[in-house]
């Protein structure tokens, strides 16, 4: 059997006397891309940011690869192989496509790149950020400055940017998010891929992503997960249908 790459184990979190996560218990297996669904303020996009490090815990562990990566912050997390993107577009607006997607090379070889230097005058940093950006078809607008480029192309270059960082996992956080159905569809054959080649946690509202992509999904409902199973057994589970889709139970 595939052991799992990431566990979560009794992750809670709180913000005030609001309990947003609860005692989630999770394993993502290796080479799955696993999709975390549920309704709004269920508490994925907090459960996201605990997987990566970027919001604290208060109870419970994350192990990665073997480790406990509980008390890592974001950036040490990353340097074990965890990259995530997120549900607003963060790249540097003034900057190329390919210096942003450079610079996260950099950050994971630790060259002697300056952010003020063109990426191309740099080969070590160039090349794997030109082969990051042909994977996610942007390699013709390598030298278009980042605030030019179309929602849908920024989200192409901010997978770029986490596939740059030579990740053993993909936290995915909502990348269909503002899309149109064109785009939509690019992104998911181009998400298909990948899967061969990455694990991915998923995050996403789109139900034709998920059921697209996803090999196995858990669904979150007010702070718990209260399924989890492949993607036609969720389909069909009474509990999710009454929760997340809308229908009796």
């Amino acid at each position: 059997m595939t052991e799992p790459i990431l566990q979560l184990k009794g992750l809670s979190k709180s913000f005030g006397a609001l309990l947003v996560n609860d005692g989630i218990d999770l394993d993502i297996l290796t080479g799955e891309t696993h999709a975390i669904i549920g309704p709004n303020g269920a508490g994925k996009s907090t459960l996201i940011h605990q997987i990566s490090g970027s919001l604290a815990v208060d109870a419970g562990r994350v192990l990665f690869d073997g480790l406990d990566i509980t008390g890592l912050p974001m950036p040490a997390r990353a340097q074990h192989g965890m990259a995530r993107s997120f549900q607003i577009t963060r790249v540097l607006p003034k900057f190329t496509a390919l210096d942003n997607v450079a610079l996260a090379v950099q950050a994971r070889v630790g060259s002697s790149f300056q952010f003020w230097q063109a990426a191309a005058e740099e080969a070590a940093l160039n090349t794997p950020a030109l082969q990051a950006l042909e994977v996610v078809d942007l390699a013709t607008r390598a030298h278009t400055l980042a605030g030019s480029l179309s929602h849908g192309e920024k989200r192409r270059l901010e997978l770029a940017i986490a596939l740059a960082q030579a990740p053993k996992l993909l936290l995915l956080d909502e990348p269909m998010a503002g899309a149109g159905a064109e785009e939509t569809r690019r992104l998911i054959e181009m998400l298909k891929g990948l899967k061969r080649r990455y694990t991915i946690v998923l995050v996403e509202h789109d139900m034709q992503a998920v059921f697209a992509l996803a090999d196995r999904i858990s669904v979150l409902v007010e702070g718990r997960m209260i399924a989890t199973g492949s993607p036609q057994a969720v389909r069909e589970n009474k509990a999710v249908r009454a929760a997340y889709l809308g229908e009796a139970a």
